[in-house]
């Protein structure tokens, strides 16, 4: 038994927590820590960290301290980069271990591997899946290279994800030498437009725990999710799609919880097309994972996994532009102001959106991505990256990248003009 640090990254919560758990078993002190890194800008000139997503980490990281307060501990921040802040802590607790989940992608691959180049030890747990990767019909270098090949694998082999673990009810206690260290804080939330499809400000939105597991109830139990497969590719309000992927992404509702709460919908109801339709799309989410698993670097170099991609150009007035929503094209435009107001786009629209950049603007995917990654509220370094290069035809897509056509989707999914009215473009 020893004292140990939990680094919380992308796994805000205490249901289905097996990182957490291990610690909590294991240790005679524990405490639970998040690193906020200074504020930094990409080499496109875009923030890291936009005004939506600073208010909802900090909604996110209060809702955890309120969690752990109540189980007899707290949430600790530490303001700096992960490399310096938690060895420095670890010499002050006289710690030699963090524990913390995996997140395979290379900044976060570094930030371990600073991490044990100081001499801490770090255990690290997959648990942002739906599967271990050991229980795969394949071993995750093989991964199969086109998603339905993945899904139809799975499926032969019968693969079912494991329960959700039950939440924890009890937490080592704080180490003394931490107890003056400061807990989190909430920004300012900017105003929010009516018509904001995932309003985070309301109470019932916020991206906490408490909030994501009412919402997954709620959900589950109504009758929207019965129409999903109809009503998934609405442009407005919060009720044309699940809205999962904001708690998903700062891992405030475990994806597990989500796939038994969806049998659980089943076996009382019935199966629907809602119900299937939204399994398919956690089975996507789960594939953007092990891509990175099993392709590592190779999918933020220039030419993803397509080596014979041209070197994509950038054009930074353009892009601005379209950053903006200064485009000219109606739909593009009202799509990006939407964004910029509300941390916030539809599926249909970000794939709108990125086609126009990469295809229309012949930019860089790489910029297009930093973008998102500034403003969505559910932004998910797994599924950003992997979608990106889904369009840009420099992942797995097996026709070679997407290309939309910005008109015949404005006929078809905004007929009326209503869209493009609410974010000023008609």
């Amino acid at each position: 038994m020893s004292v140990m640090i939990y680094w919380f990254r992308q796994d805000a919560r205490l249901h289905d927590a097996p990182a957490l758990r291990w610690a909590a078993e294991r240790a005679s002190a524990l405490c639970p820590v998040v690193c906020l890194p200074p504020e930094s800008t990409t080499r496109w000139g875009v923030p890291r960290l936009g005004p939506h997503r600073q208010v909802a980490r900090g909604q996110t990281w209060l809702g955890l301290d309120a969690s752990l307060r109540a189980l007899g501990s707290r949430l600790a921040v530490l303001h700096g980069e992960p490399a310096q802040a938690l060895p420095a802590l670890a010499r002050q607790l006289g710690a030699d271990t963090v524990v913390c989940e995996r997140i395979a992608a290379p900044e976060e691959d570094s930030e371990v591997a600073a991490l044990r180049a100081a001499g801490l030890t770090v255990r690290e747990h997959w648990q942002s899946g739906l599967f271990e990767p050991s229980a795969l019909p394949f071993a995750v270098a093989d991964l199969p290279k086109v998603f339905s090949q993945f899904r139809q694998q799975l499926s032969r082999a019968g693969c079912q994800p494991l329960a959700p673990l039950p939440a924890l009810s009890q937490l080592p206690p704080w180490p003394i030498a931490a107890l003056a260290l400061p807990g989190p804080s909430e920004a300012p939330c900017p105003p929010l437009a009516s018509g904001s499809a995932f309003p985070y400000a309301l109470p019932a939105w916020r991206l906490d725990e408490a909030a994501g597991l009412a919402h997954l109830a709620g959900y589950c139990a109504g009758e929207d999710i019965a129409r999903y497969k109809a009503t998934r590719n609405g442009l407005s309000g919060t009720a044309y799609s699940s809205k999962f992927s904001p708690w998903l992404a700062c891992g405030a509702l475990s994806v597990r919880q989500v796939w038994a709460a969806l049998a659980a919908r089943d076996a009382e109801y019935g199966v629907s097309e809602g119900t299937e339709w939204l399994r398919f799309e956690l089975l996507w989410r789960e594939y953007f994972r092990l891509l990175h698993l099993a392709c590592g670097r190779q999918l933020y170099g220039v030419s993803g996994l397509n080596p014979q991609a041209p070197t994509p150009r950038h054009h930074p007035a353009s892009y601005a532009r379209w950053c903006e929503g200064r485009t000219g094209q109606p739909l593009v435009d009202a799509a990006m102001r939407e964004l910029a107001a509300s941390g916030y786009l539809s599926n249909r629209l970000r794939q709108v959106a990125a086609s126009y950049l990469l295809h229309e603007l012949d930019d860089d995917w790489r910029a297009g991505a930093a973008w998102f990654e500034a403003q969505l509220v559910d932004y998910d370094v797994y599924s950003n990256q992997g979608n990106w290069l889904y369009i840009a035809g420099r992942g797995t897509d097996p026709r070679g990248g997407r290309r939309f056509n910005p008109d015949k989707q404005a006929a078809e999914y905004d007929a009326d003009g209503a869209y493009r009215r609410l974010w000023g473009t008609a």
